[in-house]
């Protein structure tokens, strides 16, 4: 049992560790503020939990058999993605139309806090790679005989607890580098490379079989 804990564990920190778009949406969301970007982080891991209980009731696999299924939710998330690629990188043509800093912190507009966390939510559950990888990856850590169902749930809430520490150490260190990320040629610079890559990551997935 505890040699499945530990490979658990180590699982979720790679998962966590590499570079996707939920990563990519967090960071530019921590751009504003560490109440914009945990809150981007809550709405991703209730997408990781919802997927997990789903994993549990089998019903991913029905996306996993589907073809059709699985290019209309990929062809969706890509439009997601590309979505908040061209917002981030509006937004960073508009911080270039403002002559200084203090111009671009007097036009921040605060953003509605379920606004915040629907986008992180939604980028999650528009992935049909992360619902298939719930399907396949969760179910391999429950013990034999173990009931399905409570088990992968509770796997699920333990990775989304997980990824909340984890990403929340992003959050952070986004906030501890707000002296320097304030300033508006280093915040633009940010926004239009978070913005391009979000961008490509929503054209690969549009274009991937």
């Amino acid at each position: 049992m505890l040699t499945t804990a530990l490979a658990f564990l180590g699982a979720c920190v790679l998962i966590a560790a590499a570079p996707g778009p939920s990563t990519m949406l967090i960071i530019r969301q921590s751009l504003h503020s560490r109440r914009a970007g945990f809150l981007t982080v809550l709405g991703n891991e209730t997408g990781v939990l919802t997927w997990g209980v789903v994993a549990a009731l089998g019903l991913t696999a029905l996306l996993a058999a589907s073809r059709t299924a699985y290019d209309v939710m990929r062809i969706g998330g890509a439009v997601v993605l590309v979505w908040y690629g061209v917002q981030t990188l509006r937004a960073a043509r508009r911080g270039e139309a403002r002559p200084s800093a203090a111009d671009d912190e007097a036009a921040v507009v605060p953003r509605s806090g379920w606004k915040i966390y629907r986008s992180g939510l939604l980028l999650n559950l528009a992935n049909p790679k992360a619902a298939v990888f719930a399907m396949s990856f969760l179910p391999q850590f429950v013990p034999a005989g173990a009931p399905k169902l409570p088990v992968i749930t509770a796997l699920a809430a333990f990775q989304a607890l997980f990824e909340v520490g984890y990403y929340g150490m992003y959050v952070w260190f986004v906030g501890r580098m707000k002296r320097v990320i304030s300033r508006a040629g280093v915040r633009r610079r940010l926004e239009q490379v978070s913005g391009g890559v979000l961008v490509l990551l929503g054209i690969r997935m549009a274009v991937e079989s």
